[in-house]
């Protein structure tokens, strides 16, 4: 993974006319680097962009959110560099981009009912204000979400890196994972949606009343399916020990209020395929995840790590691999329950 620069080079700061700006550190996120901005009583997001997304995602981002926008979703929307560009480039290739400020609270963890049925209906409302969205994605990231290609990487990379320092470890792990995405049920065929990407708890801003505001990091926006897409979401919302516990499980009673709110936005625009295979989406990206972060504990080369808290990507990566795990199991044990609250939710 491209090392995360510690502050933004003056060339940026230029750029923006942002020379004499106050900058804090924003730590959240394991890809691209965040900076708050205060100028002139004016505040805005600062971000490097990691080198995985192509300059073109801002391509991408000004066509939803001025779709989002004029639909009358909040959405934060990128400002134009001195020249009149969506983003700026550096002498040595780094991307830059400057973004409106969306205040709020960002939550890592601990979700409560209200809030999970706030954001499902919000995800609900941002799927249905981009159905009629006209756009050819530039920026495209194949395979994002296929599951088999990273079930296939995991098990590649057990033959080529049996060498690394961590093996031992990383291999019960990944068997383990590799044993239960056997087990899987198919999606099967669904219609392609336009979606965030990444609907992770971490991506939404609630106001303090614990209304969902609206979505944020949209270098993730793409086509894609419904049940993937919330299998993304709700595996984050609905677990209230947060990513980083191995003592990870799925709460029933936050999926149900999650599904609830999707439902309220959606129950006209969904189809029944897609509604059917929504629990097998939860439990198909919590596990995909796993098998991410366990292969990249190995190869130690896409997501970033907490230094503070651990002594190497790899070690904070099969940490990660585990807390997925353990909730794609706590997914399964409830399978029959997920499919109720499902079916009672789009057919009240």
């Amino acid at each position: 993974m491209s090392k995360r620069p510690e502050l933004p080079p003056a060339e940026i700061l230029t750029a923006y006319a942002l020379t004499t700006a106050e900058l804090s550190a924003i730590d959240v996120g394991n890809i691209n680097r965040t900076f708050k901005v205060t100028h002139d009583g004016q505040q805005f997001i600062l971000q490097w962009l990691n080198p995985i997304f192509g300059p073109e995602v801002h391509l991408d981002i000004e066509a939803v959110t001025a779709h989002l926008a004029a639909k009358g979703l909040p959405t934060p929307r990128l400002v134009r560099n001195q020249t009149g560009a969506l983003w700026s480039t550096t002498g040595s290739g780094e991307v830059w981009r400057l973004l409106t400020f969306i205040d709020g609270d960002i939550l890592s963890a601990g979700a409560n009912a209200h809030q999970c049925q706030a954001g499902g209906e919000l995800l609900g409302r941002f799927h249905r204000a981009l159905c009629d969205l006209q756009h050819t994605f530039a920026n495209v990231r194949p395979g994002v979400h296929d599951t088999a290609r990273h079930l296939r990487h995991l098990a590649n990379v057990l033959k080529t890196h049996t060498e690394h320092r961590a093996f031992g470890d990383v291999q019960p792990m990944a068997q383990a994972i590799l044993a239960s995405a056997a087990l899987l049920p198919p999606l099967g065929d669904l219609p392609a949606r336009v979606v965030h990407g990444d609907p992770k708890l971490n991506n939404i801003v609630f106001t303090a009343r614990g209304t969902a505001h609206c979505f944020i990091d949209l270098d993730t926006l793409s086509v894609m399916t419904i049940p993937v897409e919330l299998g993304d979401a709700f595996r984050s919302w609905c677990n209230p020990t947060g990513e980083d516990q191995v003592a990870a499980h799925f709460e029933l009673e936050l999926f149900a209020a999650a599904i609830n709110g999707y439902a309220e936005a959606t129950r006209d625009f969904v189809t029944a395929a897609e509604i059917t295979q929504i629990p097998t989406g939860v439990e198909t990206i919590a596990l995909e995840l796993a098998a991410r972060f366990c292969a990249d504990a190995l190869t130690e080369s896409y997501f970033g790590w907490n230094r503070q808290a651990f002594g190497s990507a790899s070690a904070h990566n099969l940490h990660r691999a585990r807390c997925q795990y353990n909730l794609s199991q706590s997914i399964r044990a409830q399978r029959a329950a997920l499919r109720n609250c499902v079916e009672r939710a789009f057919h009240t």
